[in-house]
């Protein structure tokens, strides 16, 4: 049924039921937010602490912070503390908040003081805020402190304005996700003045902070700027209320925001000023970095990757693009993503350079119709001089190339002096263009503009009149000297920038084929096992490194695979791999989560979920940007093939539950069958001998007697195959090693079938002098019985034949019956279980038993069993037996 408009409008949105939903399984984070210290965030929370205890609610204090302050403390009488945990920092005993023990306790609410705190020791999280995201997600709600300062987006604003630098940060999302934010606000005037009370901090303390911080316009510029984040906050709650509750309002377009970073220091600051702009605008946005083909340096690429790792924490998405266009590149993302404004920073540059080279924010601001550029600026003076972008810009291994570039050039020197001996050349000055390429492409740039330099002169002094001095006579060689130098620079730029290129690009395809091969090696593996060996064979020859997986099993994660096979892990380790799994986060080594392990710990994400979790030696040694993006794509891979082996094992599982149904959905028919039917027979016969027992003839009773002992005797073999069946599927059937004469278990078998079916005529013929075998005679006597029995089901009027005889070193029994016989298609099926051949009324017979016991008692004596149709005149069945005669090769004869 169609729907209007209308009716569209006024349904709640669905991400923000969503969200709502999500809130619900999780405690509350309740954050006191203050402008400074001293405010009263933390007696706030005391007090609001005291009144729900006193309404009987369960509210524990985890760490509270008093600083001396005796009003402070007083609140906490009554109120029950836990125990902090005792920690050695630097010869020094310390008290930690004991977040194992909060957990233990798990009260309703905790309160834990300090939001930005930096723990020490041998703590889980190196940070207070994660571990109150662990008791948030444990479903404690849970009350806290910040100042606005301690926010990372404007630690450099703060820094800023109050000259001091801040040290403990907390990201913004921390903030973002707080569910009531309960601002604590104290005029600057009167915090001054309780700072000089010594309500703040201790006299010593109070005097060093009132000098440096606690001024009137730094109060007064973090009170506005808590106000500030306090309303945005408000405002954001309210437009998620309107969307739960499809309230119409009049929101505004969704702005997106496109931040362009660089590997440089100014790219952080712009990184918190896009944080602050989004937050404002309550904006997605995006920050990305185009990059050249040719490879950066690792410290450039370190710097980014910093910088990468600073835009995640605030909440943004990141992206990376190779490219020589930077603004193409740029405008191509910023319409394919929808942005709406770009944030870029730029600097300053001396006046050459603004007369030669057009910067990247102006070229962007000449291109980018209809989208706003924000430009970024940095404080400081013109951060880079030329002096300083020269030395800073020479590579490792210049003084290689520096020597190279003048052997080039004395080379080519000593060629020309060598050539003009024997005849006079206009162009000798090519010979110093291929020293200039050759530096270039052996050396790189550097190397080029040397060589260049160096050839320069030494053509001047060698070859241009007049010789042996570093003047040129005539205008004409002027000209052609300096034509000379800009052609060889640049022919040695382009020399080296190719250089560069073809270097990055064996790189990459060094690592694309070690892709390729993984991922043929993954496609070829059919099992979870040797998946994870191929991973961690692979990681480790790509990273040189100890490498580790871990699977989920039995609600843990267990180590599956190892390279080196001999890498262990520890009780740590252990714990940052449960982490990583459970959170979907990285843990361990360069993380926010049990960095005091050596290894790190990655989540292997499938869509499906989190299948394993992949560890690495890391050891305070940070990946390079090539090696990070290798371990990305292996990882994508691994979780892929391993989700893949996962879910072609559940099928198999599956199938066998559907096949395990099929038995057993046919073994009830069976015994709703084969029990209901005797059992009927026998209910009738003995009530009829109770109720008519005197009137009845003695022919009636005996029959009906009769009638009860037949019944019960196929119930019998109706429980007995069932229990051999589950002693064969148990593997429990051991059949003795005996001396068994195989025409006596004939005979006896053929008589306890004439006695069970006294209507049918067998016969045999065994032929003489039949050498033993080693078996189980009863084993053997069942199983001829199940035969006959199974010949007299379907065997017709005719007789049942019993034939045994010798074959070389086999002896041969089999039966064989003149009925319908059995359908080609069915030969193959005879012995499976619960497989009945129907009647022609098409109601079926038997159990489907007999012969599948028949089968598993043969072959555990040894034999094999097989079944032929037709046998003779073109119809009929036989099943034949073979057993392999004893060693000792007696004959019946012989042993009479």
């Amino acid at each position: 049924m169609p729907h209007n408009d209308r009716d569209l409008k006024s349904r709640p949105d669905p991400d923000a039921l969503l969200a709502l939903a999500e809130q619900g399984k999780r405690g509350k984070l309740t954050v006191f937010l203050g402008a400074a210290p001293g405010v009263g965030k933390t007696f706030a929370m005391l007090t609001r602490a005291r009144r729900l205890k006193e309404e009987g609610g369960d509210i524990v204090i985890g760490l509270v912070e008093t600083h001396g302050r005796g009003e402070t403390a007083a609140l906490l009488e009554g109120l029950e503390v836990l125990p902090r945990r005792q920690v050695l920092h630097n010869g020094r005993t310390l008290h930690e908040f004991d977040l194992d023990a909060a957990l233990a306790r798990r009260p309703r609410v905790i309160l834990v003081d300090e939001l930005a705190h930096t723990n020490f020791g041998e703590s889980r999280h190196p940070k207070r805020y994660q571990d109150i995201e662990e008791l948030v997600d444990a479903g404690i709600d849970v009350w806290t402190a910040l100042n606005i300062q301690h926010l990372e987006s404007l630690s450099d604003v703060v820094a800023h304005i109050a000259g001091v630098p801040v040290r403990e940060r907390v990201p913004d999302t921390v903030l973002n996700r707080a569910d009531d934010v309960l601002l604590v606000d104290l005029p600057p005037a009167e915090l001054i003045e309780r700072l000089k009370e010594g309500k703040v901090y201790l006299p010593d303390n109070a005097k060093r902070a009132a000098d440096r911080f606690f001024r009137l316009g730094n109060l007064t510029a973090l009170r506005e700027l808590a106000l500030r984040r306090t309303a945005d906050r408000v405002d954001d709650q309210m437009v998620d209320y309107l969307r739960q509750n499809a309230i119409e309002g009049p929101w505004g377009a969704a702005e997106r925001l496109l931040v362009c970073i660089g590997p440089d220091p100014l790219s952080e600051k712009v990184v918190r000023t896009a944080s602050r702009l989004a937050s404002g605008l309550n904006a997605d946005w995006l920050v990305v970095s185009v990059e050249r083909a040719e490879a950066e340096s690792s410290g450039a690429m370190r710097q980014l990757d910093e910088t990468f790792r600073l835009a995640e924490q605030l909440g943004a998405e990141t992206r990376r693009i190779i490219g020589n266009d930077f603004v193409e590149e740029i405008l191509k993302l910023a319409r394919r993503e929808h942005a709406t404004q770009i944030v870029i920073g730029t600097r300053r540059h001396y006046f050459p350079l603004r007369l030669f080279r057009r910067s990247l924010p102006d070229a962007l601001a000449a291109r980018a119709a209809g989208i706003a550029i924000h430009l970024v600026t940095d404080g400081s003076a013109p951060a880079v001089k030329p002096a300083a972008r020269r030395s800073s810009a020479l590579p490792d291994g210049w003084g290689r190339g520096v020597a190279i570039a003048a052997g080039t050039a004395v080379a080519a020197t000593a060629l020309g002096l060598l050539i003009e001996q024997f005849v006079v050349l206009q162009n000798i000055s090519l010979l110093f263009l291929l020293a200039v390429l050759v530096s270039a492409t052996y050396a790189g740039y550097v190397a080029a503009i040397a060589a260049a330099l160096i050839s320069v002169l030494a053509y001047n002094f060698c070859f241009i009149e007049p010789v042996g001095t570093f003047t040129v006579a005539e205008p004409h060689e002027v000209f052609a000297l300096f034509v000379f130098l800009a052609a060889a620079m640049l022919a040695g730029g382009l020399a080296s920038r190719i250089r560069e290129q073809a270097k990055t690009a064996r790189r990459r395809a060094a690592a694309t084929q070690a892709l390729y091969d993984f991922s043929r090696k993954l496609s070829g593996t059919a099992n979870a096992e040797d998946v994870l060996w191929a991973a961690v064979t692979q990681i480790h020859a790509t990273l040189r490194r100890n490498a580790a997986l871990l699977l989920p099993e039995d609600g843990d994660v267990r180590l599956m695979a190892a390279w080196p096979p001999d890498t262990e892990l520890g009780l740590t380790d252990t714990m940052a791999g449960r982490w990583a799994f459970e959170k979907k986060e990285a843990a361990g080594n360069g993380t926010g989560t049990l960095p005091n392990s050596p290894f790190q710990f990655r989540p292997l994400m499938s869509p499906h979920g989190v299948v394993g979790v992949f560890g690495f030696l890391q050891e305070d040694k940070p990946l390079e940007i090539n090696e990070e993006r290798a371990l990305a794509a292996i990882l994508d891979q691994t979780a892929i093939a391993v989700d893949r082996a996962r879910l072609s094992r559940e099928i198999l599982d599956q199938a066998a539950q559907l096949e395990g149904e099929k038995f057993l959905a046919a073994l009830l028919s069976s015994i709703s069958h084969d029990l209901r039917t005797p059992l009927a027979t026998i209910t009738g016969a003995v009530t009829s001998l109770r109720q008519l027992g005197e009137r009845m003839s003695e022919e009636s009773r005996d029959d009906l007697l009769k009638s009860i002992e037949e019944e019960s005797g196929r119930l019998t073999r109706f429980v007995a195959n069932l229990l051999d069946m589950t002693r064969i599927e148990a593997g429990t059937v051991n059949a003795k090693r005996d001396w068994v004469d195989v025409a006596d278990v004939v005979h006896s078998a053929v008589e306890r079938a004439r006695k069970y079916f006294p209507g049918r005529v067998f016969e045999t013929s065994i032929a003489p002098d039949l050498p033993l075998i080693r078996g189980d005679s009863v084993l053997l006597c069942q199983v001829i019985f199940n035969l006959l029995d199974n010949a007299d089901r379907f065997g017709g009027d005719e007789p049942v034949s019993v034939y045994g005889r010798r074959e070389e070193d086999e002896i041969v029994l089999s039966v064989t019956d003149l009925g319908k016989g059995i359908a080609p298609a069915d030969l193959d099926h005879v012995f499976d279980k619960f497989f009945r051949k129907g009647k022609p009324d098409g109601r079926s017979l038997g159990t489907g038993l007999g012969l599948s016991i028949s089968k598993g008692f043969v072959e555990a004596m040894d034999g094999r069993i097989k079944a032929e149709s037709p046998a003779m005149k073109r119809r009929g069945t036989r099943i034949s037996m073979r057993f392999p005669v004893a060693e000792t090769g007696i004959t019946e004869k012989e042993r009479g």
